[in-house]
């Protein structure tokens, strides 16, 4: 299953999913930017994330 990731906003079958620090969603990173620890913001409350 192809998902976005939210950082770089690619669809990518090789992901890590985790929850929102604040308020609980499910985000997508590709192994990518998981690597290089690429800024993410979750699109339901705003948090920024490394």
């Amino acid at each position: 299953m192809a998902v976005k990731c939210t950082s770089c906003k690619k669809d990518t079958e090789e992901y890590i999913s985790f929850k929102c620090p604040q308020c609980g969603r499910e985000l997508f990173r590709c192994l990518d930017c998981r690597h290089i620890s690429a800024a993410y913001v979750c699109p339901k409350c705003g948090f920024r994330g490394p």
